[in-house]
């Protein structure tokens, strides 16, 4: 398995990742913004050349924030989430983060039991912040 940078050639992949993992995904103009921006993290994991997982988000100053962190569902439950949230917190830290940022679907539950594995801290929540309603709950991490 490897863990690499992200570029513009995983757009497709990603934008098929996003499609099975999101009921809003983006989609690759979106995810082609990402790459544009100089503060932008991405990373990719993959195994015999097909991409597994990926995670993205920015970083600023002392700020990052998680945008997105996605796993195909065959390969869930097998640490990937884990190894690649891991590849962008030291990616952040190393940059200058002191902290990082991240919103999450309240009924998120595997995903909001990793955050909290990794030393985030439930915030506030944001009532009805997704298109269908349901709500977002902001969380965070001090480095």
């Amino acid at each position: 398995m490897i863990l690499r940078a992200c570029n513009e050639r995983d757009v497709k992949t990603l934008a098929k990742i996003e499609k099975e993992c999101f009921s809003t995904p983006w989609n690759e103009s979106m995810l082609w913004g990402g790459f544009s921006r100089v503060d932008f993290v991405c990373f990719v994991l993959e195994e015999s050349g097909k991409a597994l997982g990926y995670v993205c988000g920015t970083t600023l100053f002392e700020t990052a924030e998680l945008a997105r962190i996605a796993v195909d569902s065959s390969w869930r439950r097998k640490g990937l989430g884990e190894k690649l949230l891991d590849a962008f917190i030291a990616c952040v830290q190393a940059r200058g983060a002191r902290q990082v940022f991240l919103e999450v679907r309240e009924s998120n539950a595997p995903a909001i039991a990793l955050y909290e594995k990794r030393g985030f801290e439930k915030g506030r929540v944001r009532a009805k912040y997704y298109e269908n309603g349901e709500n977002g709950l902001e969380m965070k991490k001090l480095l």
